[in-house]
């Protein structure tokens, strides 16, 4: 186990222009670099023209319906946030203001590949402030139907995602890995969201996918084959990008996770239930930082108590 001590900002603002998969709107976001003990805080622009703080930690999120939204329920939120998210969490950002003109983040290309790219190019700023981790002490198991989503202790952060689909262009995939930032940008970064032809319309009347196409979205037609003229990136990419998203909703854990985290057909509902479950119960975890020294491990525990506020659980 090789975990950093100290925590990171990014090198220098980066900013983004694209639209909303589901709202279709335009928006331009910028990332900036954030004090060590910041987290990740959205700035949204409310219609009176304020400025509205939402830090991105379970206790925030609003809605798991298609994406994961965090902010007031009817009032300034930010949706679909997964993708940036897992590109922070993966790139080892701890630190960052994410300020946004419009109510969902971008979609780019349909995954966190640009993302990823952005903050390697601006760079990483080590701060003076240990890094603080959630160890999971014991199995945490949630269930939907058939679907399940558990946390188990692991010494470093890890990830088994397994899909299940009726779909013959997709079936049962698995993909199961520790998380680095090697390993993302390799092998998750560029798997695209996807979904199916036959479920636009739907999607249209409820007032999702209206900025979804080719360009950001793996599409299966109705003859159960992809669509894009391109084909897959990889050739798993659908269990690779439910695997993105897991780790973009393991991030508002609000400190990294030392633990496995296993889901089977989950999606971003069961992942937030899971990260509750987790958070909720005192026995299950512990904060701590972990520097690493050589031939030894030294583990300094934290309150869990002055964390609490951020692991408060809610109905999604």
């Amino acid at each position: 186990m090789n975990l950093a001590k100290q925590q990171q900002t990014i090198g220098a603002s980066i900013g983004f222009n694209g639209v909303g998969v589901h709202s279709g709107e335009a928006v331009e976001l910028t990332l900036h670099p954030a004090d060590a003990g910041t987290g990740v805080v959205f700035q949204v622009t409310t219609p009176s023209g304020g400025i509205r703080e939402i830090k991105a930690v379970s206790a925030n999120v609003s809605s798991t319906d298609l994406a994961t939204v965090v902010g007031e329920p009817n009032g300034p939120g930010v949706a679909t946030i997964e993708h940036l998210m897992a590109a922070l969490y993966a790139m080892e950002i701890d630190n960052v203001i994410v300020e946004i003109e419009g109510r969902e983040v971008p979609i780019m290309d349909g995954c966190s590949h640009a993302f990823v790219q952005s903050i390697r190019e601006a760079g990483f700023v080590p701060q003076l402030a240990a890094r603080r981790y959630v160890r999971v002490l014991k199995p945490v198991r949630v269930e939907m139907g058939s679907a399940y989503g558990e946390y188990r202790p692991h010494d470093s952060t890890r990830f088994e995602i397994d899909i299940d689909f009726s779909s013959a262009a997709i079936g049962r995939q698995s993909f199961k890995a520790d998380l680095t930032p090697d390993l993302f940008c390799e092998e998750i970064s560029r798997a695209r969201t996807f979904g199916f032809m036959k479920d636009v319309e739907r999607l249209w009347a409820s007032g999702h996918a209206l900025g979804s196409s080719l360009e950001n979205s793996v599409v299966i037609g109705d003859d159960d084959g992809v669509i894009n003229p391109g084909g897959l990136r990889y050739v798993d990419e659908f269990v690779r990008h439910k695997a993105l998203d897991a780790i973009g909703d393991q991030a508002l854990a609000g400190a990294r996770i030392l633990g496995c985290y296993r889901s089977y057909r989950g999606g971003h509902r069961l992942n937030a239930m899971a990260l509750q479950a987790l958070l909720s119960d005192p026995t299950a975890f512990e904060m701590v930082e972990v520097p690493v020294r050589t031939g030894t491990r030294a583990r300094r525990e934290l309150s869990i108590g002055a964390a609490s506020p951020a692991y408060e659980p809610q109905k999604l």
